[in-house]
C-alpha cells in the first residue's frame, strides 16, 4: 500500500494541493480545462487524504495512534514520484552497461509550441522518433561511430518558470556494439557527436516528418494555417534557425546514470520544495539561481496545467540497444563483450536503486515514537466519502 510514512521528512508550509484547494473551482471557470486535465487537479487534491483511505498507525503498548493516507499515484502529483521512481530506477539498473554515457537533450524551437499544443501527441511522437534516429543514424555512420548505440529519452515539457517547452533528455551509451556485433566501440571521451551536426539533422528529419503531416491533413483545424501560406511561412522561419542541441560530459561512471536519469524521469513541472508563499492574490516559486516569480493563483494553474500528458502517452522511452526487441539479443551480446569491464563499475558510493525501492516498501513494525517501549501495527482505514473541494464534483 502505497502510504506516507509517520516517518517522512516534514512537509512544506504549503502544497500544489492548497493551491488547487483554494483556486481549483476559479481555475475551471477561467479555462477550458480538458478531462484529463480535470483528473489531475481532482486527484492532487485527494492524495494522501482520507478521501483515498490509507492506514492507521496503532501503538500495542499505549494509546498512540496516527493516520497515513494512500497517495493518489497520478503522474503528475509532486507527492506521489518516488515509490515510482525508486522502482523504474532499480529496473533499469540491471540492463546498464559499463561504459561512458552522455547526456543530450533535444529542443524544439518557440515558433512550433503553439502547433504541438493543438496536436500534442502527434508532435511529441515526432520529438522522440527524431531525436532518437538522429542519435542512432549518426553512430551507425563508420564516420562517427560505425555501432549501434543504445539509449534512453524522457520527455520534459516546462522551464522553471512551468511556460510550455518540450524537449527530450537522452542518456546516451558512449559508444555501441559494431554492426558486425562482434565487438564494441568506445566514442571519444569528451563528446559523443558533435552539436551542430545533431543540431542540423533533426531539424531536417522534423521538418519532413511535419511536411508529410500537413500533407495528410493532420493540421487542417489548426488556427495558424487557415491562411494557406501560414504552413510555408512557419516552416521557412523555423528552417533557418539553429535548432537546440545541448550535450554535458560524460558520466564517472556508469553505476550513476540511472540514479541521475531518474531525477528527470519522475520529475513533474514543480516541486512543493520550490513552493514559497501563497495568498488569495499571488503564487511565488522559486526558479533558477535563487530567483522566484509571482503570478496569479489561476495563472500559476493555467502554468501546471500546460503539462499534463496525454492519458496512457509513454513518456520514457528506449531505442537502440535498449529498445525491448534488442534486451535478449543485442544487449545481451554487448554485456558479454563488455564482461570485462564489469569489475571496475561494481564499487557504489551511494545506494543503489533496489536500495532505495526496499527501504521503501520495508514492512516490519516501527518503534513507537511516543513511548519508545511499544510497536506500531497497521489498521485498514476505508476512504471517506465526504468531498473536499467542489472540483471533485467537476462534470
Amino acid at each position: 500500500m502505497d502510504c506516507a510514512s509517520s516517518s517522512s521528512p516534514r512537509r512544506p508550509s504549503f502544497e500544489l494541493a492548497d493551491i488547487v484547494r483554494a483556486h481549483g473551482e476559479a481555475c475551471r471557470r477561467s479555462f477550458v480545462l480538458t478531462p484529463d486535465q480535470t483528473v489531475v487537479l481532482r486527484d492532487i487534491v485527494r492524495c494522501r487524504t482520507a478521501a483515498l483511505g490509507g492506514h492507521l498507525d496503532v501503538c500495542d503498548r499505549c494509546a498512540y495512534t496516527s493516520p497515513s493516507y494512500n497517495s493518489c499515484r497520478n503522474r503528475h502529483c509532486p507527492k506521489c514520484q518516488g515509490l515510482a521512481q525508486a522502482k523504474w530506477i532499480a529496473e533499469r539498473e540491471k540492463r546498464i552497461l559499463p561504459v561512458r554515457h552522455f547526456h543530450v537533450v533535444f529542443t524544439l524551437p518557440a515558433e512550433l509550441h503553439g502547433l504541438v499544443r493543438f496536436r500534442r501527441e502527434a508532435l511529441f511522437d515526432m520529438l522522440f522518433a527524431c531525436a532518437s534516429q538522429t542519435l542512432l543514424e549518426l553512430a551507425r555512420d563508420e564516420r562517427h561511430l560505425g555501432a549501434e548505440l543504445g539509449l534512453t529519452a524522457v520527455l520534459h515539457t516546462w522551464t522553471r518558470e512551468l511556460l510550455f517547452h518540450p524537449h527530450v533528455h537522452c542518456i546516451v551509451t558512449g559508444g555501441g556494439l559494431a554492426l558486425d556485433a562482434r565487438r564494441w566501440i568506445d566514442s571519444g571521451k569528451k563528446f559523443l557527436f558533435h552539436v551542430n551536426v545533431m543540431g542540423a539533422l533533426f531539424r531536417g528529419k522534423f521538418l519532413d516528418r511535419l511536411r508529410k503531416a500537413y500533407a495528410r491533413g493532420a493540421f487542417a483545424d489548426f488556427d495558424s494555417f487557415e491562411d494557406p501560406e501560414g504552413f510555408d511561412r512557419l516552416m521557412c522561419a523555423i528552417a533557418k534557425k539553429d535548432w537546440v542541441v545541448y550535450a554535458k560530459r560524460a558520466f564517472g561512471g556508469a553505476e550513476q546514470v540511472y540514479r541521475y536519469l531518474g531525477r528527470y524521469t519522475h520529475r513533474v513541472g514543480i516541486a512543493n520544495s520550490r513552493l514559497v508563499a501563497l495568498n488569495d492574490d499571488d503564487v511565488t516559486f522559486r526558479t533558477k539561481n535563487g530567483k522566484t516569480i509571482t503570478v496569479a493563483p489561476t495563472e500559476f494553474l493555467r502554468r501546471f496545467l500546460l503539462h499534463v500528458l496525454p492519458a496512457r502517452f509513454v513518456k520514457m522511452r528506449h531505442f537502440g540497444l535498449l529498445a525491448s526487441g534488442n534486451v535478449n539479443t543485442k544487449l545481451a551480446n554487448a554485456r558479454t563483450l563488455l564482461q570485462d569491464r564489469r569489475t571496475t563499475s561494481v564499487m557504489r558510493t551511494t545506494a543503489s536503486g533496489q536500495d532505495i525501492l526496499d527501504a521503501l516498501t520495508a514492512d516490519k513494525p516501527r518503534p513507537c515514537p511516543l513511548c519508545s517501549v511499544g510497536s506500531l501495527h497497521r489498521q485498514p482505514l476505508p476512504p471517506s466519502s465526504s468531498p473536499t473541494t467542489p472540483i471533485l464534483d467537476s462534470s
